[in-house]
């Protein structure tokens, strides 16, 4: 509509307005009736309510990712580093549980995480050494003269050259030898013109004068066919000839001819090169895999490819500051001749723990050695046939008892732990959860060999430890300022109270009729330790027939779990120790078989802990057993020594304690 003038009248502008109030009342209309029909939100429960208002009114923390103890309530930067926080969302095992983590499956494949069985299995430890070769200095002899006088004959006349046993070395011309010779036969002259009617106090000394001359002239290197030929044909000589005591090689001529010499004088050096000593640096950390008499393989660069046997015969007692290392000598074979003094060599030793850290050597189970010649190994006690040493057992050297436990010990891969300083932290996973879940444990590692961990305490067969992503978990708890590997240990070793502390914790699953049972077997252990340090064999082998009988009687059935499994394991080991004792017939015997029971009993305190009243208190002596060193029990703390008795009863040192448990009410 519009008048004659083309603009719009009066009454369209108010049609149309009346058409945009209607439709923006249908709009309203519209989304009320829909706002009904799928009704309105419901209030909070009573239970909700307290929740929700919970979450809105609980703060928000921050923290910065390189410095995980800044904790501030609102968002910023790190006083520290500038960094921007960022805020502490993580899901988490719960308070109860501050050093587990919890992924999703997502998370867990990003992370890369690799779990692997804990188990109890054999591990071989590869220990290489270096050092070079050098003289036994047990075939080693130097030629000197016996009597004054002048060398007027040198038949080796440079050093190199291979002699036999009995060859002729040098002459020496001495007055003093004619004379004594002239005085030998004059001495026999008198004594035959004696007739058997005279004084027999004369005869007597004309034969003295004889026999005297005789033990000069072989003192001063004559044969005994030598001095007999001069009794027989009477003729004398003024040079007496040297010979070799043994067959090997002049190493070093010492003089020339014409040279004089007084008796002592060296004249030639002599080594039996058919077997040489291996002189090779352990480190400190590889000892715990080297005893004496093991098998070594030498090689040398002379000769790639090929090995040559040896044998540990000695574990030198010091160790080399500088270096950090112990000298071992290894003697090694060479009767053909090929392997040289101060040669460069490499030394192999392989060998394998059983549990309670004794290697396994099925060669060794049983056997008799000499302390002084490592390749004398006999079935049987004895002497060595080379000393004339009596033979010791190879149990006392550390090796597995015939009787005693081969049972494998707990390792796991070595890329599980994350170890800072004398503390390891593996993460092991948690079974029977929705999602991925591991837990932070902080172990007690023994040696390493190649590629896996012994393990002392923390863990049980069968259990999961990570093996990969391990660090991204720990990074993770460090983020959050929860416990990780680098938090400050939350406790002693579980058994063992060091000097100085209180008493060690209650024993896990370890119930006080056990303990009561046990200080049985302690008690008699700690009369027998008293019987040997006070010399009493027949004492100390009436305390073994008691502990046996109260072994026995100790019931097994109290224990469970790990408890049980501990104590199965080393009542293997208390029963072989007794049994060592118990058919010792020396009193020497009965002291190598008391450390045998040492090492035992210590274990079996140190996992499952004692209820004496008492702290145990543990003793060194290390000049026991030739310098090997051996431990022993006691309550009192004045020493008294069992190794040694009444010989050296003070001998020893305090190295730690073992407080009573305290038994749960």
């Amino acid at each position: 509509m519009s008048d004659n003038t083309g603009k719009p009248s009066k009454l369209a502008v108010l049609l149309k307005g009346v058409l945009k109030l209607f439709f923006l009342a249908a709009v309203v209309v519209a989304f009320g009736v829909g706002y009904w029909l799928r009704g309105a939100p419901a209030p909070p429960s009573r239970e909700q309510a307290p929740k929700a208002e919970a979450e809105e009114k609980r703060p928000m923390t921050w923290t910065c990712s390189m410095h995980p103890q800044i904790k501030l309530p609102k968002p910023g930067k790190c006083p520290i580093c500038f960094m921007d926080l960022i805020p502490l969302q993580t899901e988490r095992g719960g308070e109860e549980h501050p050093r587990r983590l919890v992924l999703s499956e997502t998370a867990k494949l990003l992370a890369e995480v690799e779990t692997a069985p804990v188990e109890k299995r054999f591990v071989e430890a590869e220990i290489r050494m270096v050092g070079k070769l050098d003289y036994d200095e047990t075939r080693m002899e130097t030629i000197s003269a016996r009597i004054n006088g002048r060398l007027d004959r040198l038949f080796v006349e440079y050093a190199g050259i291979p002699i036999k046993k009995g060859e002729h070395l040098a002459e020496i011309y001495s007055p003093e030898l004619l004379s004594t010779q002239q005085e030998l036969l004059a001495a026999i002259q008198r004594a035959r013109e004696m007739k058997d009617d005279e004084f027999h106090a004369a005869k007597r000394l004309a034969q003295s004068a004889v026999n005297a001359s005789r033990r000069r002239l072989l003192l001063w290197g004559l044969l005994p066919e030598q001095i007999a030929r001069i009794e027989k044909t009477g003729e004398t000589s003024d040079h007496v000839t040297l010979y070799s005591p043994l067959s090997g090689i002049v190493i070093q001529k010492h003089l020339l001819e014409g040279s004089y010499v007084q008796e002592g004088t060296v004249i030639y050096s002599i080594a039996d090169l058919s077997r040489l000593w291996a002189r090779l640096d352990a480190y400190e950390s590889d000892l715990v895999w080297v005893r004496y008499g093991q098998k070594v393989e030498i090689t040398a660069e002379a000769y790639p490819g090929e090995t040559f046997p040896g044998w540990i015969s000695l574990i030198e007692p010091v160790l080399t500051e500088m270096t950090r290392t112990v000298k071992l000598r290894v003697t090694v074979d060479n009767a053909d001749g090929r392997l040289k003094p101060n040669m460069f060599v490499h030394g192999l030793v392989r060998a394998r723990l059983a549990q309670g850290g004794r290697v396994v050597a099925e060669q060794m189970v049983g056997k008799w050695i000499c302390s002084m010649h490592p390749e004398v190994v006999k079935d049987s006690a004895g002497e060595c046939p080379m000393c004339h040493m009596p033979l010791v057992t190879t149990e006392s050297l550390g090796y597995v008892t015939a009787n005693g436990s081969k049972e494998p010990p707990l390792v796991i891969p070595a890329s599980a732990p994350l170890a800072t300083g004398k503390r390891a932290v593996v993460y092991v996973a948690v079974p029977d959860q929705e999602k991925p879940t591991y837990e932070g444990r902080e172990i007690v590692l023994g040696p390493r060999a190649g590629d896996y961990y012994i393990v002392d305490e923390g863990l049980k067969e069968g259990e999961r430890v990570v093996v990969r992503g391990n660090f991204k978990i720990d990074s993770a708890l460090q983020i959050e300022a929860r416990p990780s590997m680098m938090s400050p240990p939350a406790r002693e070793a579980p058994g063992v109270a060091p000097q100085g502390k209180g008493p060690s914790p209650p024993a896990r699953d370890v119930p006080a009729e056990f303990h009561r049972q046990f200080s049985a077997e302690i008690g008699g252990y700690l009369a027998m330790q008293n019987a040997l340090a006070s010399d009493q064999l027949d004492a100390a082998r009436a305390e073994v027939l008691k502990m046996q009988t109260a072994l026995e009687k100790v019931d097994m059935k109290l224990l469970d779990g790990e408890a049980h499994t501990i104590w199965m394991e080393e009542l293997k080991n208390l029963s072989a120790a007794l049994k060592a004792c118990s058919e010792a017939k020396t009193i020497e015997a009965m002291r190598e078989g008391f450390a045998l029971l040492s090492d035992g009993l210590t274990g079996t305190i140190r996992r499952l802990s004692h209820a004496e009243k008492a702290p145990l208190i543990r003793f060194k002596c290390p000049m026991a057993f030739n310098g090997r060193g051996a431990w022993w029990l006691q309550v009192a703390p004045e020493l008294r020594n069992p190794y040694f008795g009444g010989a050296m009863l003070l001998c020893g040192e305090k190295v730690e304690e073992f407080a009573p448990a305290r038994q749960e009410k």
